[in-house]
């Protein structure tokens, strides 16, 4: 039985006043944390990156061009499971642990409760989710269409036209949920021992309490995600490590280190 299951979890205080500086601060301490280790960023990237190519080159082979525009909308909602990594790495610099492959990846393994792992289920069900519905739209639009589905004359039709704004609403609508499910979630349960039910209440508490700083927050990674994505993924080198660092940092500034933490 995990510490977790032995003990109630102690109770936790969110910040409930945080400012546009804080996110500039954790975007610094970020792009130290990437600096110090530049390796273990540069690992997880590759891992993201490298999944990234593959699903272009998979629906470019098979002719399912038009998947690759809800493919990319929805490929950052793995992104904070492959950040867990990274939040390992800013906790043990931060508490000046010694860092090591095995310990970084380790995180991934959660405390032997699965909790990290569950959330990243979570995650992969809502990237499913997520084309389901985008194939929902797709059908409805195409069908007013009369294109076939390999046709990029779709994205000049009023149908398509409409098909992306519908698609943008409810995609935006998937990632926001699943942001605040996540910002401060996974990486307090890399920081300590906790379920993920508590680590998600706490993670919605962040999001409620500091709504405009945290949507600016959500805006930041969706735009930088985007842009880095473009040039063909490869600026997700740069961006994933250290939007992942910042994250760590914007959870320890809003949630107390009161509790059972990781050693």
């Amino acid at each position: 039985m995990s510490t977790a299951e032995q003990a109630p979890a102690a109770p936790v205080s969110v910040a409930k006043n945080l400012k546009v500086s804080d996110l500039t601060a954790a975007l610094a301490a970020g792009w130290g944390d990437f600096k110090a280790h530049p390796a273990f960023g540069l690992f997880f990237a590759a891992i993201y990156v490298g999944a990234g190519i593959f699903l272009y080159f998979a629906l470019f082979v098979r002719g399912e061009i038009f998947w690759l525009v809800p493919a990319a909308a929805g490929f950052p909602l793995l992104a904070p499971f492959v950040a867990v990594g990274l939040y390992e790495v800013s906790r043990r610099r931060e508490a000046g642990m010694p860092m090591s492959w095995r310990a970084v990846l380790g995180a991934l393994r959660g405390h032997g409760d699965e909790q990290i792992i569950s959330m990243g289920v979570i995650l992969f069900v809502a990237f499913g989710f997520w084309l389901m519905i985008a194939h929902g739209i797709f059908a409805i639009f195409l069908a007013e269409s009369g294109l076939a589905s390999e046709s990029m004359e779709l994205f000049r039709t009023p149908a398509g036209i409409a098909m992306l704004v519908v698609g943008s609403f409810f995609g935006a609508l998937i990632a926001l949920a699943f942001y605040a499910i996540t910002v401060a979630s996974l990486p307090m349960l890399v920081d300590r021992e906790v379920d993920f039910i508590t680590a998600i209440i706490v993670s919605l508490a962040t999001v409620r309490s500091n709504k405009r700083v945290m949507l600016i927050w959500a805006a930041a990674i969706a735009t930088t995600l985007f842009v880095a994505m473009l040039p063909f993924f490869l600026g997700l080198f740069i961006v994933l490590p250290v939007l992942g660092h910042a994250t760590w940092h914007l959870y320890r500034r809003s949630v107390s280190q009161s509790g059972p933490q990781a050693v």
